[in-house]
């Protein structure tokens, strides 16, 4: 096995290589395209949120929230209230803010691994902005159809949370301290140079998947690869009406969420604002690649975030349904 899983790395290093002396104009203009979409809206977005989140955590705010909202936390999701944090700011910070402040919490011993690993399958969503302002405005043109994804977003991903509530049943909810909420855990100047400077970091890393995924797709559609590859995914999704513009649009999204909603931009309204829907639940390889790079040597199970984020898109594409068909 590990020779076959070394002829196989050669071999792919080899090809990309070639696509990249092959097409190098088409690579180029990829990666001004992920710089510009880095500069424009990953950094602005993101590096506060990070700061924040960062901030939350080191001086122990999230324990302060997590008696306030333990007795909603606990029943609802089996989490205690520190996770609270996490949920909250997952959804208005956008991917991979929530995971990542997941982590923290868990690594600073404010929930179990548990806890951890079934905030991981809901807690990591897309942002406000982005869902209104990229998605429904620019690629949609409506604020209507950005509602929309938003409530369905949202109501998938407290449906994913109260599912995996029972993940792991013998294990509950840990109880926040008695002794009360720690208002700071280190002293102010150390966690906020330490946020600062591992927001930016962690933008970093971000923007680095993001340029990556972005070239790889485009030599993919130089070469022909996605338009093979949407031909082969149309006839196994024949039966559900799926044609290859469509296939290669759900590949996009699959592998790089912005790129994929950005190619909707013709079609069925309903159609187009379904595949966006689960797009937007299931994020992309590109944010998974971000959140398994936090996840580190954490020791926390990647497998209840992948199942968590496949099922959030279904389910935020069944919603989107219902709603576009009851309004």
């Amino acid at each position: 096995k590990a020779q076959y899983r070394d002829i196989l790395l050669g071999a792919g290093l080899l090809w990309a290589t070639l696509a990249l002396v092959l097409w190098p104009e088409q690579s180029m203009e990829a990666m001004r395209d992920g710089l510009r979409l880095c500069g424009n809206v990953i950094l602005p977005s993101l590096f506060p949120f990070f700061v924040l989140s960062s901030l939350v955590v080191e001086l122990g705010m999230s324990r302060y929230l997590g008696k306030l909202l333990e007795p909603v936390m606990a029943p609802l999701f089996r989490v205690n209230g520190n996770c609270a944090a996490a949920l909250a700011l997952g959804f208005i910070g956008g991917y991979p803010v929530g995971a990542r402040t997941a982590i923290q919490i868990y690594e600073n011993g404010q929930c179990t691994r548990t806890e951890a690993e079934r905030m991981l399958a809901f807690c990591n969503n897309s942002g406000p902005a982005f869902i209104l302002g990229v998605v429904g405005a620019g690629v949609f043109g409506s604020g209507t159809a950005g509602l929309l994804l938003y409530l369905a977003h949202l109501l998938a991903s407290l449906t994913v949370g109260a599912l995996f509530r029972f993940y792991k049943p013998r294990e509950g909810p840990q109880t926040v301290r008695s002794r009360g909420p720690q208002f700071q855990t280190v002293s102010f100047p150390r966690a906020f140079t330490s946020s600062v400077t591992g927001a930016l970091q962690s933008t970093l890393n971000i923007c680095a998947f993001i340029l990556f995924f972005t070239v790889f797709l485009r030599i993919l559609a130089s070469a022909g690869i996605l338009e093979a590859l949407g031909r082969l995914l149309s006839v196994l999704l024949a039966p559900l009406g799926m044609d290859q513009t469509w296939a290669e649009r759900l590949l996009t999204g699959l592998v790089e969420v912005s790129s994929g909603v950005s190619s909707l931009t013709d079609g069925a309204l309903s159609g187009r604002l379904s595949m966006a829907a689960f797009m937007l639940g299931w994020a992309g390889v590109s944010v998974h690649c971000q959140v398994l790079a936090f996840l580190g040597d954490s020791g926390l199970s990647a497998s209840t975030y992948v199942a968590g984020k496949l099922l959030h898109g279904t389910i935020s594409a069944v919603l989107v349904r219902l709603l576009f068909q009851a309004v």
